[in-house]
């Protein structure tokens, strides 16, 4: 279809007719994302509410079905990129995020760190440098203040306004990390994501919430016998990517379910169960 037949199959939405404008709806949703920009430009030119509020909702349909099918490609993908798959998570409520731009934002911080760190310290003394830099220098930390805060879960927000909750500090601080040969991994611990630096010589855990805070196993110990929960080793070792991705939409279900937006909560479901596995 070319540009002027789009242009008059998209007019007809004004159609009084129901049944119609119903079917001009199913037809360009058929059509995929690609016919968004023309919706937009559509949308400019309109001068009918109704008519902008229908485009405004087939715009989103298009955008979260292909959201939906990017996340299952990114699941079926190999290497399951965590900053690819942060990003499609952010694309829920920014549909027009580059990753490249995520890119630059993590090799900023990345050349902010890396001339301070020497190969040969001891891992103690890494975490402890990159913390004083992370935490201290670019003042990254906790949104205590506002915690349930859509913004918090996402990525791009969280880089720009430096105020993240636990699994998106841990994200950036990994992905760092690893950029800067730091053997360090997100743990699934239950009620805070934390993260894990672990070699063939040692092996201890990180909290990003608390401004990097270094604690160890019998620290997890604690921790989950005051949960009163059964040990288990996922609170203890690395968790992967396609983890971390289905955490994150878990934590923005709950940040929309906190201010009542419903209609998210369940998208939200929907993007999750498509990434799930049958033993989930």
């Amino acid at each position: 279809m070319d540009d002027k037949e789009l242009k008059a199959l998209i007019s007809l939405l004004d159609d009084e007719d129901k049944e119609i404008s119903t079917h001009i709806e199913e037809k360009i949703i058929s059509l995929g994302d690609e016919v968004i920009p023309h919706l937009e430009a559509q949308w400019e030119q309109s001068f009918n509410p109704e008519t902008q509020k229908k485009i405004e909702e087939l715009i989103h349909t298009l955008q979260f079905e292909s959201l939906k099918q990017k996340l299952i490609s990114w699941k079926a993908s190999e290497e399951q990129d965590l900053l690819e798959g942060m990003c499609l998570v952010a694309t829920y409520q920014y549909p027009d995020l580059e990753l490249s731009q995520l890119k630059q934002d993590i090799e900023q911080i990345y050349y902010e760190i890396w001339p301070s760190l020497k190969p040969d310290i001891h891992p103690f003394d890494q975490v402890k440098i990159f913390n004083d830099i992370f935490f201290g220098k670019l003042k990254f930390g906790a949104n205590n203040k506002n915690f349930h805060a859509p913004g918090n879960s996402m990525i791009n927000v969280v880089l720009q306004t430096k105020r993240g909750n636990p699994i998106t500090l841990c994200v950036i601080y990994l992905l760092v990390a690893q950029k800067l040969e730091m053997p360090v991994y997100g743990v699934n611990l239950p009620n805070l994501f934390i993260l894990t630096y672990k070699s063939k010589e040692i092996q201890f855990y990180i909290n990003a919430f608390n401004r990097g805070l270094i604690f160890t196993k019998e620290d997890i110990d604690r921790y989950i016998n005051e949960l009163y929960l059964t040990p288990n080793d996922t609170y203890y070792e690395p968790c992967d990517n396609l983890d971390i991705i289905k955490r994150a939409l878990r934590n923005l279900s709950n940040a929309f379910e906190k201010i009542g937006d419903h209609y998210k909560v369940e998208e939200l479901k929907i993007l999750l169960r498509s990434i799930k596995d049958f033993d989930d």
